[in-house]
Parts: C-alpha cells; structure tokens; sequence
C-alpha cells in the first residue's frame, strides 16, 4: 500500500506524462500532416516535370536524354523508381534506388516497391504554321514512392517525445522525493511516536525533538503536550481498571449465586406444584377409601352373624335374605369407591411420574389434558370455576408429559388464583387445534383481566400481583421457559381488563432435539 507521499509522486506522475503524452499526439499528428502534404506536394512536382521533358525525348527515341532526366528526379530519397514505358517497345528507360541508397539502371519490368503512380506522356507538336496539334501519347511513366522516409521521420519524432517524457518524470519524480521529505519526514517521526505511545509497556514519557519553527514544529509541539497528559492519565485509568475488575469479579460471584438461587426457586416451585398435587389427591381418595372401608366392615359384620346362625343350627331364611342385601349394598359400595380411587390414582401416579422423570413418550394428547385436569379436581371443586377441554381426538404428540403438565397445571391454577376473586363463578376453556405439524392451544379465562402496565411483564421472574399472599410469581415464567426452551415453540398472551385474558400456546407435534441457539433465540424474540 502507497503512502501519501507515494501516491501524491504517482499523481504528479500521471498528470504530467497525460499532459506531454496528449501535447506529443498533438505535435506528432500536426507532424505527419506536414510530411503528407510535403509528399503530396514532391509526387506532384516530380510527375508535373516528368510528363513536360520526357515526352520530347521519348518522341525523338533519345534514350539517354531519357535517362538523364530520370537520373535528375531520382535524387529525393523517397523516390523508388522511375519506369518510362514506350508504346511499342515496351519499358524504354528506369532507375531504381537500391537499398544501399544508389541508384542503377532497370533491365527488365520486374516488380517494384513502394506506391506507384501511373501517369501519360503526351507530346505535342506544332504545325507549319505555327498551330498546335492534337498531344499524341507517346507513352507512359511508372513513378514508385516510399513512405520509409515519412514513418522514420514520425518514429524517431515518437522515440524524441517518449524521452522527454521519460527525463521529466524522472526529474519530477527526484524533486518531489527531495521536496516532499520537508513535510513527510516530521510526519514519519510523529508517526512512530504516536505508535510507540500506544504500544509503551512503561510510564516514561520520550517527547519528539520541536526545534523547527514552522507549522510541522507547532503539531509536534502539540502531540509532546497531548503525549504528557495522556501519560498522567494512564495510572488513574489503571487503577480505574483494577477497580472495574474486582467489581467484575464480584459481580460475577452473585449473578452466578442469583442463577443458581434462581434455579432452586424453579425446582422448588415445580416441586411445591407437585406437592399440592399429592396432598389434593391423598385428600380425593380419602373419602372412597374411607366409604369402601366401612363397607367392608359391615360386610364382615354380618358375615359373622350369618356364620355364627349356621354354626348353632338357628339360621333363618329373612336372616340370609337380609345378609344378601347387607353384601350387595356393601359390594356396590366397595366397588364404586374402590373404581374411584383406582382412577384417582392412576391420573396422579401418571402426572407425578411424568413431571419427576421428565421423560419423552408419545401420547394422546386429549386424554393427558383430561388426566392433568383431573388431577387438579381437588383445589377446582373448593371454587365455582368450571374447566371445559375443546380438543379434537387422536392428537398424538411426541415430547414431554411431564412439562406439558406442568404448563397446563400453571396456566389453570394461575387463572384460578388470579382471574378470579374467591367466591366468583367463572369459566376456563382449554382449545387445542392442529395445523400440518404444529398444535395450537388456547387457555382462555372469563375473569378480570390482566392489567395493561403488567401485560408486557407476565412472563417475567418474580413478577405477581399477589405479593405477600402466597405468589412467587414463577408460575408463567415456569411455563414461558418449557415452552420456548425445552418444545421450541412460542407462547402470547393478550387480555382486555374486566373481560378476560387469552393464553396462546404454538409448539410442534415433535418436539425437536435441543438446539440451545436456536431455543434462546427464540426466547429473545418473545421475551
């Protein structure tokens, strides 16, 4: 790469060799203009002489008068040949110039160089009395011309030109070298100087010579001064960056301890969900179990009243007839409750392996919301709050269970604790519905709404309306982090306040394998 002082040498270059190379075409054209018109000018003269004193002698058969005139016109270099061409004869007298310069005699009509020009010879004799004849044409004259001389003269005019021009680049070339060095060389100086300060382990400050007096002299002058209160200021900034260090360091120290607190808080939060569940289910069961119990007990009862009719002979048939109602009062009873508490405990054992394993499985989707919403009978039955499912049968999703209800379980609970106030009667609708490989599902309450102020921070950590009343506000962050990060799909939520708030759920059918990039960017763009 050129620097400025190359590059200005380069330009002075240029315009100098573009200025003599257009005025030496100029002076080159005008040049051979002139030699055309000189040339023209020899042609006509030459061909003008010979057609007035050949054709005399070619009248009379004088060859040598013939070839002393030819020999006369032969001497411009530009002059090939003369042939003189009788009309019965043939070639009747011709000089050729030879390549040496000389000049001899031509024997025979060989061909000839150069650009020949044909011209006749006319003589004209006069009477008697004096009055002019009719010109006879006694012959004819072959005149070759060369342009050796014109193409010498322009080529060595070029070589002149490309010489001149050769001698003042170099004489450019040397005083701009000479000239430039004035500006450049303090500027190189500066430079280095510039390049060493940056470059400087050390505090000492190695000022640049300022003895000129000029302008150069008053910018060097000004870099010493520059160079010193930089120096002055690099210990503070050291110890400014030692400051920021430490800082980052302890910063680190707690962003590291708040994501791990953070961490805890989410496993906590899902455990504790987990938690409610088991006490609600343990609490649904209890009454089957306890029904099916005392059934059971006044079955055995009167099993051993019928057993002890028997053994002393004493029975009777209303006491059989009343035992088979005793035990078919009871069988119902027990198989009612005990089928109760089956399908309680297959929702809940389902649910809580689910969400503790974590583990992907196909299955039917509709069934699982069925189960997950189920499972959440116990606190939905303490409310007025009715959860209707709208989703379209054979659903089949491959992913994970447990986190899907997870995020059903939040999103409900959520608008049971906050939609509503206690006391109030309300509707929760579940929608799902499947587009090529992608579902969509709607969670939809009837409820308060969510305020405007509070819309854009739902999703946020820590982030509730029910401070200090059992909200951690981590139930929709649980719920924004499965969905964008573990099934890579998105989650929105809209409401108008007084009418309600909508849940909208995307992911696809199968959930596709981590792409820790691709997920946190897709965090980002709904965060």
């Amino acid at each position: 790469m050129f620097g400025i002082q190359g590059r200005l040498t380069l330009l002075f270059v240029v315009i100098v060799t573009l200025v003599l190379g257009i005025s030496g075409t100029y002076a080159q054209y005008s040049l051979g203009h002139e030699l055309e018109v000189s040339s023209q000018r020899l042609r006509q003269g030459v061909l003008t002489r010979l057609q007035t004193s050949l054709p005399s002698a070619l009248w009379d058969l004088d060859k040598a008068k013939v070839d002393n005139i030819v020999a006369a016109e032969m001497l411009p270099p530009e002059l090939v040949s003369i042939r003189v061409y009788d009309t019965s004869v043939g070639l009747f007298s011709g000089k050729l110039r030879n390549e040496n310069g000389s000049v001899s005699s031509i024997e025979n009509d060989a061909a000839v160089g150069g650009s020949p020009v044909v011209a006749d010879l006319a003589y004209r004799d006069s009477g008697a009395a004096g009055a002019s004849l009719k010109p006879v044409i006694v012959g004819r004259v072959v005149v070759n011309f060369s342009r050796a001389q014109i193409d010498a003269t322009l080529a060595a005019e070029v070589r002149r030109k490309v010489t001149e021009v050769l001698l003042l680049d170099l004489i450019l070339v040397a005083a701009l070298a000479l000239s430039l060095r004035i500006v450049f060389d303090p500027l190189k100086r500066l430079r280095d100087g510039l390049f060493d300060l940056a470059t400087r382990g050390s505090d000492e400050v190695e000022e640049l010579p300022d003895s000129r007096h000029d302008e150069l002299g008053e910018v060097i002058r000004g870099f010493n001064a520059i160079q010193r209160k930089v120096k002055s200021n690099i210990q503070r900034i050291r110890e400014a960056e030692d400051e920021a260090r430490k800082s980052a360091q302890t910063t680190a120290k707690a962003l590291d301890d708040l994501r791990r607190t953070q961490e805890s808080l989410l496993q906590a939060e899902r455990l504790a969900s987990l938690g409610g569940l088991v006490a609600g289910v343990a609490h649904e069961i209890n009454t089957p179990v306890g029904i099916a119990l005392t059934s059971a007990s006044v079955l055995m009862e009167a099993t051993e009243k019928v057993h002890q009719s028997v053994a002393s002979g004493n029975i009777k048939k209303s006491d059989i007839m009343r035992y088979l109602e005793t035990a078919a009062e009871s069988t119902r009873l027990i198989m009612n409750n005990a089928y109760r508490a089956a399908h309680l405990i297959h929702s809940f054992k389902q649910i809580a392996v689910d969400q503790v394993s974590e583990a992907r499985r196909r299955f039917e989707l509709r069934d699982y919301i069925n189960e997950v919403v189920s499972s959440l009978q116990p606190k939905l039955k303490k409310t007025r709050i009715t959860v209707s499912i709208a989703c379209p049968p054979d659903i089949m999703l491959d992913s994970y269970p447990g986190a899907l209800a997870q995020v059903i379980t939040n999103l409900t609970l959520n608008c049971v604790e906050h939609a509503f106030d206690p006391g109030d009667e309300g509707r929760i609708t579940i929608g799902v519905a499947q587009t090529a490989d992608w579902i969509e599902m709607q969670v939809v309450d009837d409820g308060k709404g969510i305020p405007p102020d509070m819309l854009d921070k739902v999703f946020d950590p820590f982030v509730t309306t029910r401070r200090g009343q059992g909200g951690t506000g981590l139930g929709l962050n649980i719920v924004f982090n499965l969905i964008a990060k573990q099934f890579g799909g998105t989650i929105t939520v809209s409401s108008i306040l007084g009418q309600g708030a909508s849940f909208v759920l995307r992911m696809p059918c199968v959930t596709p394998v981590d792409d820790p990039a691709a997920l946190q960017a897709d965090a980002r763009l709904h965060n």
